[in-house]
């Protein structure tokens, strides 16, 4: 991430124990290339059709607590390893419904002489909960409708955390950070990855910023991630702004292969936002409408038909073989079965029993598409994006036709995405 150097927000002292006796789409149509933020930002297309697993619209009277059986509440002061001033506490003194379908967490100023924190006396308290216990999940989409808070030193976040914490330690674990912002960036909100080799400051991520000098706190926002096993897409209202995955880490390892569980949370100072100064007021309110997650759908298909490229010529199993290593290519649009596709959810991209491939994983520009064995490899997950071309994450590159060729026979390639008509790819 491009702000300051920070430390992460550590689990405080008695979550481990508390985890020690306790989990949608695949990268989504419409993602932006992987390991950047996009210069034109791309709405995200339909999703494919998911089953909800967990979610919680914070329905319920007025002044009551969170569901018990979908959250549980984190107490302390400790400071979670970034400095930060407040206090969580239980109950619903500083988390409660509102009546209205909303969760409302709010920062204030603590009045309890007898609240330690690890600095003295604790001068805030606020709320942090999770769902370590009740609820996780490896894959899928993730999203919340928030009302963020506003103010020097506030820090409200909407993050995940991976479910073998107790045992493996941060950041082996995974930290998987949905939104985050800090105050003093009214109109900015951060998506950011955080694993061994690039955890803290060393995270990896980007800023989306809504236009013309807006602030996140004048209004609800849907904040949502769709993870699936080789690339993660963030956006904010629909919107996508970063996809990241292997590529990204320089050889470090991926850890975002296993279950993680939510947390919302509003902190208060700390070593990334900085604290409370004389424009800062309180109480201050994150406003939650929903959290809800759905599945990320394992190998459904979403899609079987032809897919057409450069001079509307369709994408062909050269010969109709399905022996392995046959090569993909254009040829006049015939119907027949080596011309069906069929685009999974799990990112695969098949025909005649086969996926199409990378052929030996390749990341060079000009590496072979071929048909092969579906082995579930990194080369053989492709996303759709609304621009049309088919984006191989593993490799950050784009399926093409050499120099835009339409010929009968023309056999296709991986290279540098470009947005040229040669990386256009229409299904249907």
């Amino acid at each position: 991430m491009a702000a300051a150097p920070r430390t992460r927000r550590w689990p405080l002292g008695g979550f481990g124990l508390l985890l020690a006796t306790a989990l949608l789409a695949a990268a989504p149509f419409g993602s932006t290339p992987t390991g950047t933020a996009p210069d034109a930002l791309t709405p995200l297309a339909a999703a494919p059709v998911a089953a909800a697993t967990w979610g919680d619209d914070f329905d319920g009277p007025a002044g009551s607590a969170v569901d018990p059986a979908k959250w549980t509440l984190e107490t302390g002061g400790s400071g979670n390893g970034n400095h930060e001033l407040q206090y969580y506490t239980a109950g619903a003194a500083n988390a409660a419904l509102d009546g209205q379908g909303h969760l409302v967490i709010t920062a204030k100023r603590n009045t309890d002489a007898g609240l330690s924190c690890w600095y003295g006396t604790c001068q805030y308290t606020s709320a942090r909960l999770n769902t370590s216990r009740t609820f996780t999940q490896a894959y899928g989409h993730f999203e919340s409708r928030i009302k963020i808070p506003r103010g020097q030193g506030i820090w409200p976040a909407f993050w995940m955390l991976g479910n073998d914490l107790s045992t493996v330690g941060w950041p082996n674990s995974g930290e998987l950070d949905i939104m985050e912002n800090i105050g003093r960036e009214p109109g900015t909100v951060h998506g950011t990855i955080h694993g061994p080799g690039y955890s803290g400051a060393a995270g990896i991520g980007a800023p989306y910023s809504l236009p013309a000098g807006q602030s996140f706190a004048d209004a609800f926002h849907t904040f949502a991630v769709d993870w699936s096993p080789t690339a993660i897409t963030w956006s904010v209202d629909g919107t996508a702004y970063q996809t990241r995955t292997p590529a990204d880490l320089g050889g470090n390892r991926w850890v975002f292969d296993h279950p993680f569980f939510l947390i919302l949370n509003l902190a208060v100072g700390g070593d990334w936002p900085g604290n409370p100064d004389g424009s800062s007021t309180y109480p201050q309110t994150m406003t939650v409408d929903y959290v809800h997650t759905s599945t990320w759908g394992g190998s459904t298909g979403t899609y079987t038909g032809r897919i057409t490229g450069p001079g509307g010529m369709c994408m062909d199993v050269a010969g109709g073989s399905s022996a392995d290593s046959t090569p993909i290519q254009l040829h006049n649009c015939t119907g027949s079965a080596a011309q069906q596709w069929t685009v999974g959810t799990d990112g695969t991209v098949r025909a005649l029993g086969k996926c199409l491939d990378v052929a030996a994983a390749s990341h060079n520009d000009g590496a072979v598409i071929q048909l092969y064995t579906c082995n579930g490899t990194s080369a053989q997950q492709w996303t759709h994006r609304s621009g049309n071309d088919l984006l191989n994450p593993g490799s950050g590159k784009c399926l093409d036709s050499p120099n835009g060729s339409a010929a009968d026979g023309t056999r296709l390639q991986l290279w540098t995405c470009n947005g040229t008509g040669a990386q256009k790819w229409i299904f249907g």
